[in-house]
C-alpha cells in the first residue's frame, strides 16, 4: 500500500507532463483553509494550512508541493506526524496509520519563511514582492511558493483564505470578503471562494490600494488600485461593463459572484488572471484605452480558464485561444476590426513565422507562445464559419454551462462541437487540420454572417 506521489518526471500518477515536478497522485483535495500572516517590510510569511482531501488509493505516505518555506508542524486527522521531510519542492508526509482508499482526511501544516518566486522555464512564478506590497502570479506552477498544495490544474477545490497584514495595506484574495477585522496596527481579511478553483488561479494581492465599487448589474464589479490612477482607470476600463454584457450574451451567464480588477503600483509585462480577479500593471492604465483588448482578454478568462479549466496544460489553447477570440468579438462589437479582418491579419502574420507549433499539444516551451493564442482564435473562427453564428454561440453557451466549474480536455470540446454540426465529418476534418497539424492551414473562407 503506497502512494505514487514523488513528483518525479514520468510518474504517471503525479505531475502534469508540462510541469512534472508539480502535482501529486493518490488523492484529491476538497478544500484549502489558509491562515496567512504577512509582514510587508520584512517579506515574512507565516502560515497555517488545513487541507481536506480524499484518498484515491490506500496511502502509507503522500506528498504536497511546497517551495522555499519551512514546515514546523504537521498533523493528519488531529494526530501529530513525526515523519515528514522536505526536499526538491515537496513535503513528504508519512501518517501514523494507513489512509484507506476513499477515506477523507485532514492535514494541518504550520510553515513560515521569506517567500519568493520559483524559477521556471516561463520566468519567476508565485509570490513576489512589489515596491510596496505583494503580487501572486502562479500560472502554471507557482502556487507552492505560498501554500502547501497539490499543484495540478485538474485538482480543483474550495478555498477559504485569511490574510493578516499591516493596516495601511489592502489585502485581496479570491472569492467573497466575509469579514474584515482591525486589531491594533494590523488587519485580518477573510475571503471564501465557494466555486472550485485550480491552484494556479488562487491569488493574494497586497498594496496601498483603494476599493472602488463600479457596477452592480449584470455582474458586481469592483476595482482595487492606487488612488492616483483612478482618473485614467475610469477611461481605460470605461467600456468593461459593455464587454460583460456582450460576453454574458455570447458565452452565457458570468460564472462567479463578482469580478475585481487590480491595478498594481508597479509595471507588469502582461496582465494576470486569477479566479474572479484580473491583475494589471500601472503601465496598462494610461487614460487612452491603449490596453483595451487586454481588458477583454482577461475578462473572458473568467469563462474560459477559470470556470472551465483545462485538465492538463497541453490543452491550454482552451484558455488562450478562446480569450484571444473574445478580444476579436469585442473589437467587432465596438466598431473596430471585424473578426474576419482580425483573422486575416493574424493569419498573414502566422504564415511568416516558424511552423513548429501543434495546437493540441504545443509542449511546455510553446504553451504561452503568441502563435498558440492566435491560431487557437482562428480555429474558433473556422468553427464559427462551419456552424454559423447562431449555432456557434449556442455551442459556446452550452460548453460553459455543461462544464461550469469543471475540468476539460480538447477531446471534450471536439465532442461537444460535433453534436452541434449537421456535417460532423467535415467538422472532424476541420479539427484534425487545425489541432493536429504543424503546418498552418489555409485561411478559413469568409461567409456572410449576422454581426453579433
Amino acid at each position: 500500500m503506497v502512494l505514487l506521489s514523488s513528483g518525479r518526471p514520468g510518474d504517471a500518477s503525479a505531475g502534469d507532463p508540462y510541469t512534472p515536478h508539480h502535482g501529486n497522485g493518490g488523492y484529491h483535495v476538497e478544500s484549502y483553509e489558509l491562515d496567512l500572516d504577512y509582514r510587508v517590510n520584512s517579506n515574512r510569511l507565516s502560515g497555517r494550512a488545513s487541507i481536506t482531501a480524499v484518498a484515491e488509493q490506500a496511502l502509507t505516505r503522500f506528498a504536497l508541493d511546497l517551495s522555499g518555506l519551512r514546515v514546523s508542524k504537521v498533523t493528519v486527522n488531529g494526530r501529530r506526524v513525526s515523519r515528514y521531510t522536505q526536499r526538491a519542492g515537496k513535503l513528504h508526509i508519512t501518517p501514523s496509520s494507513t489512509l484507506m482508499d476513499g477515506a477523507e482526511f485532514i492535514v494541518d501544516i504550520q510553515y513560515a519563511g521569506n517567500p519568493k518566486p520559483e524559477d521556471s522555464p516561463w520566468g519567476g512564478l508565485g509570490w513576489d514582492e512589489l515596491t510596496e506590497g505583494v503580487i501572486v502570479a502562479s500560472q502554471p506552477s507557482g502556487a507552492a511558493t505560498w501554500f502547501p498544495c497539490n499543484d495540478h490544474p485538474g485538482d480543483k477545490a474550495h478555498y477559504r483564505i485569511a490574510i493578516t497584514t499591516d493596516s495601511p495595506y489592502y489585502a485581496l484574495a479570491n472569492g467573497r470578503l466575509v469579514s474584515r477585522r482591525v486589531k491594533a496596527s494590523r488587519t485580518t481579511w477573510v475571503y471564501d471562494q465557494a466555486a472550485p478553483m485550480a491552484t494556479y488561479l488562487a491569488t493574494v494581492q497586497i498594496g496601498r490600494y483603494e476599493l472602488v465599487e463600479l457596477n452592480a448589474t449584470p455582474v458586481t464589479t469592483r476595482a482595487v488600485l492606487p488612488s492616483g490612477q483612478l482618473r485614467e482607470f475610469k477611461n481605460d476600463f470605461g467600456r468593461q461593463q459593455d464587454m460583460i454584457k456582450l460576453f454574458c450574451k455570447l458565452f452565457g451567464s458570468y460564472p462567479f459572484g463578482s469580478y475585481t480588477v487590480v491595478v498594481t503600483d508597479d509595471d507588469l509585462e502582461i496582465p494576470l488572471e486569477a479566479q474572479g480577479i484580473s491583475i494589471f500593471g500601472s503601465n496598462h492604465v494610461d487614460g487612452k484605452r491603449t490596453s483595451e483588448r487586454l481588458v477583454a482578454h482577461e475578462l473572458a478568462h473568467q469563462w474560459f480558464g477559470n470556470s472551465v479549466t483545462p485538465s492538463t496544460w497541453k490543452d491550454i489553447w482552451l484558455n488562450e485561444g478562446f480569450a484571444c477570440y473574445a478580444e476579436w468579438l469585442w473589437s467587432e462589437e465596438s466598431g473596430g476590426l471585424s473578426a474576419d479582418q482580425q483573422v486575416s491579419k493574424a493569419h498573414t502574420r502566422l504564415r511568416g513565422l516558424p511552423q513548429d507549433l501543434l495546437l493540441s499539444d504545443p509542449g511546455p516551451e510553446l504553451m504561452f507562445d503568441d502563435r498558440l493564442y492566435k491560431r487557437g482564435a482562428i480555429t474558433l473562427h473556422a468553427i464559427r464559419l462551419h456552424l454559423g453564428d447562431d449555432t456557434f454561440f449556442e455551442l459556446l453557451r452550452s460548453w460553459t454551462k455543461t462544464y461550469r466549474h469543471g475540468s476539460v480536455t480538447t477531446a471534450d470540446f471536439v465532442a461537444a462541437a460535433t453534436q452541434f454540426s449537421s456535417d460532423q465529418d467535415g467538422l472532424r476534418e476541420l479539427f484534425a487540420t487545425w489541432l493536429g497539424s504543424y503546418e498552418l492551414p489555409p485561411l478559413p473562407r469568409s461567409a456572410r454572417r449576422r454581426r453579433t
